[in-house]
């Protein structure tokens, strides 16, 4: 059974940090595209950013200089490290898992950014 576990959300001051974690098992985690993507209220979900299975990452615009996403393949982990968080990044964050037979998603932590 196929499982990504999204953790590390919460609520953050303009300006803070977070660091998002999506732990998977049941699946050879290290042949995957791993991403992020994120779905505020009304929006449609968003690519946030993606790494590739050889570690090649690549942003959205509107996070690029600001979040950094990396993996651990020996963990089974991605990771989303967020700086400089503005209210505008506020959103469900989801990471998804990707190969070019299969996708599967996370259930997604809430990011709330707000003073």
């Amino acid at each position: 059974q196929v499982q990504l576990v999204e953790s590390g959300g919460g609520l953050v001051q303009p300006g803070g940090s977070l660091r998002l974690s999506c732990a998977a098992s049941g699946i050879i985690f290290s042949i995957y595209t791993m991403g992020w993507y994120r779905q505020a209220p009304g929006k449609p979900r968003e690519l946030v950013a993606g790494i590739s299975s050889g570690g090649s990452p690549n942003y959205s615009d509107s996070v690029k200089g600001r979040f950094t996403i990396s993996r651990d393949n020996a963990k089974n982990t991605v990771y989303l490290q967020m700086n400089s968080l503005k209210p505008e990044d506020t959103a469900v964050y989801y990471c998804n898992a990707l190969n070019p037979q299969y996708l599967y998603w996370g259930q997604g932590t809430q990011v709330t950014v707000s003073s």
